[in-house]
């Protein structure tokens, strides 16, 4: 009897003995093809094509990595495949700014040449069979015909700057900057309008205030928002620019006193051509809002707006300290 009870404890022991070992090599097992799979993915997040191994053995990791492999081929030659047309289209976009500037200065010029040649002062009947250049209403259609060809080019412009950022032609290139230096950049480029309107620009920010940041493209964006500023507001308003260093943002904030914005659109004026029903007819194509927008986020940053119709509006952008 005793060697029976003798027999079941060494089975027994055996037995939860080969139960250990089993689970041992079982978490072994699953531990190793966890590490396996992590830095097979991790490959592939980095954007390295895995290599090619071929694995003897029939095992379940054999055939999941065979599946990974094919996924990082299919995935470089996609890659491959996006960089191309990629090149492509900065080759479009870099042969058409080049193509066309060439014409629109000529326009320009030939504009110019024309309006010399026209003497307001002189009285020539309409039936004078001059021309444009012997017509009375010759000087103010050419000057139309200049102020559409400038609509033209700043569509143009537009076109290829949109299209430089969204491909990748444009890098942002950050550096420490002076806030107050952008602001003048920006200021420059929108004075000619405001001071025709005689809307009066001011400014709050600290001279020494530095600034990780794209110091061209930054100022692109804020130009944006004060041509708007200077476009929607009536002659006498003004425009109030103010920074602000938060703790890990710094806010540039431009505020106008125009006709505001409904609600209902605040969410639809950063959308890529935009205009608003009462605005169509005026200057602009709706793409200052589009590029201030994708400028601040290529740059870690977002813009709001604070507005009421009637009352004016506040653009808030935020760049990270």
């Amino acid at each position: 009897m005793e060697i029976v009870w003798i027999a079941v404890v060494l089975l027994l022991t055996g037995s939860i003995s080969y139960l250990l070992w089993k689970n041992h090599c079982l978490k072994r097992d699953v531990y190793d093809f966890a590490q396996k799979l992590d830095g097979s993915l991790n490959q592939l997040m980095n954007g390295n094509q895995l290599e090619t191994v071929v694995y003897e053995q029939d095992d379940l990791w054999g055939m999941v990595y065979e599946k990974l492999y094919r996924v990082s081929d299919l995935y470089t030659h996609k890659n491959q495949e996006v960089s191309e047309e990629k090149e492509s289209l900065k080759e479009l976009v870099s042969d058409i700014s080049h193509q066309t500037k060439t014409p629109i200065a000529n326009i320009k010029l030939y504009l110019e040449m024309l309006l010399e040649e026209i003497n307001p002062s002189e009285s020539i009947p309409y039936d004078t069979p001059k021309g444009i250049v012997g017509c009375p209403m010759g000087t103010e259609y050419l000057k139309k015909l200049d102020g559409q060809v400038d609509k033209l080019d700043f569509l143009l412009q537009s076109m290829v700057k949109i299209s430089r950022l969204e491909t990748g032609t444009i890098k942002i290139q950050k550096s420490d900057y002076l806030v107050a230096e952008t602001l003048a950049l920006a200021i420059e480029a929108a004075f000619p309008k405001a001071d025709k309107k005689k809307i009066p620009i001011y400014v709050e920010c600290d001279e020494d205030l530095l600034l990780n940041h794209d110091k061209k493209w930054t100022a692109e964006a804020i130009f944006n928002l004060l041509d708007n500023a200077v476009k929607y507001s009536k002659t006498g308003s003004y425009i109030y620019i103010s920074v602000t260093d938060g703790e890990i943002f710094t806010k540039v904030s431009v505020t106008d006193t125009g006709k505001g914005i409904p609600l209902e659109r605040q969410g639809t004026i950063f959308r890529r051509f935009y205009r608003e029903p009462e605005v169509h007819d005026s200057e602009g194509i709706g793409v200052g809002l589009y590029l201030a927008r994708k400028i601040i986020t290529m740059q870690s940053g977002y813009i709001q707006v604070e507005s009421e119709v009637g009352q004016g509006s506040t653009f808030f952008i935020y760049l990270p300290n």
